[in-house]
């Protein structure tokens, strides 16, 4: 299940995600990047992985092919979590994209908040 939070930023996409990611999860966020792309800015992403457990299948292939078509249109990413496992993923991530991406323990989530906003 992902849940969008408001942010003040206009070009950051900022989510907590649990569970498991579903083809309804992704078609949640794609919207919002087209509006962020729309306006010429690069999307940023700080999402919060609480009792994450992966992806559906279907939420996975959604989650590709959004990817594929928007890679460049990618910023700053921000993964805060609380498992080892997915520090992994996200650094995996950051070898296919050219954007920055970081991973935050649970315990840096201010850190994270302020590497994202450039504070």
């Amino acid at each position: 299940m992902l849940q969008i939070k408001n942010v003040e930023k206009n070009n950051l996409i900022s989510a907590i995600i649990r569970g498991k990611v579903t083809k309804a999860d992704i078609e949640k966020i794609h919207p919002l990047i087209h509006t962020i792309v729309k306006n010429g800015d690069k999307v940023d992403f700080f999402f919060e992985l609480v009792n994450l457990e992966g992806y559906e299948i279907n939420g996975f292939w959604a989650d590709l092919k959004v990817d594929a078509s928007h890679i460049s249109d990618y910023g700053k990413m921000a993964f805060v979590g609380e498992e080892k496992w997915q520090e992994w993923a996200i650094n995996v991530t950051d070898f296919f994209t050219s954007s920055t991406v970081k991973y935050f323990d649970l315990t840096e989530k201010e850190e994270a908040k302020k590497w994202i906003l450039n504070q």
